[in-house]
């Protein structure tokens, strides 16, 4: 199952309206933020304070050239750097969210490649911590596999994560973790051999509900991630993300979507009542 390009913006909420495909890509869910069923109470902290300590020194951010790209649902940027602990399952427990339209850049003190937007497509985009130096803090990039960008201080926010998604590929399975120490592990059905899903972290970008009894009448988790081989997916699914979705059939432990996890329902259901925007999800081998 995979969270086809956005086509329309919601008018009464936060949403995101993409076509999800997977069993079936006829249908035109909405896409929203995600939030837990019991939000943590800490209030957000302002951008410059919130990574620690200010260095002595904060290098400047140059001014970014004309004509950059902005990273969307559909759309991906060049010349950022690729996440160096991708594989890395020590819990992410900060998320940044802009408050204005920013470049992001390829270095502390480097070039701006692209901006980003407090939302994408009318979702709040909440964006995991990875690195923090000289006052410059790292993310995980959305629409990018594998990729990080890094932002100076400034008109930005962190709020605490609390959770984690955990995917073996190999061993067929999910397992929920929260505040560091894992809740529960369900057997899953991974990608295809020709669509697998995608290594590395992620995160949720909100969640999608689909009409079609295939994902069981509950919501999807939708991803940063997109699939790797864009000529590898079905017609009209270049612009692809990948999800995690409850399956109608008790068919798990296989290699057979599209790039999406497939989770048993009673599972996918106590995911969407525990996780929130933000949250990593790390895809292993």
């Amino acid at each position: 199952m995979l969270a086809r390009r956005a086509v329309a913006l919601a008018a009464l909420a936060v949403t995101l309206a993409a076509p999800l495909a997977g069993c079936s890509s006829k249908h035109r869910p909405s896409i929203t933020a995600q939030t837990p069923a019991a939000p943590d109470p800490t209030t957000l902290v302002l951008g410059p304070s919130s990574p620690g300590a200010e260095p002595a020194t904060t290098p400047p951010a140059a001014p970014a050239e004309a004509g950059l790209t902005t990273i969307t649902y559909t759309q991906a940027a060049t010349g950022f750097p690729a996440d160096p602990d991708q594989a890395s399952t020590a819990p992410l427990t900060e998320g940044l969210q802009l408050q204005v339209k920013s470049p992001v850049y390829d270095a502390v003190g480097g070039t701006a490649r692209a901006y980003l937007t407090p939302q994408i497509s009318g979702v709040d985009l909440i964006m995991p911590v990875v690195a923090k130096q000289n006052g410059w803090v790292g993310v995980l990039l959305p629409s990018m596999n594998r990729s990080m960008g890094w932002l100076p201080p400034g008109d930005w926010t962190i709020t605490p994560l609390h959770d984690q998604i955990v995917v073996h590929r190999g061993a067929f399975t999910l397992t929920w973790v929260h505040e560091g120490q894992p809740q529960q592990t369900w057997t899953v059905t991974v990608g295809a051999p020709a669509t697998e899903t995608p290594l590395g972290r992620t995160f949720v970008l909100g969640r999608s509900s689909l009409p079609s009894k295939v994902y069981a009448g509950l919501d999807v988790l939708a991803l940063g991630a997109v699939p790797d081989d864009k000529q590898a997916v079905a017609s009209g699914l270049a612009d692809a993300h990948t999800g995690i979705h409850a399956w109608y059939r008790n068919e798990f432990g296989f290699r057979k979507s599209n790039g999406c996890v497939r989770m048993p329902p009673a599972a996918q259901k106590v995911l969407l009542s525990a996780i929130g925007s933000g949250t990593s999800v790390v895809v292993l081998p």
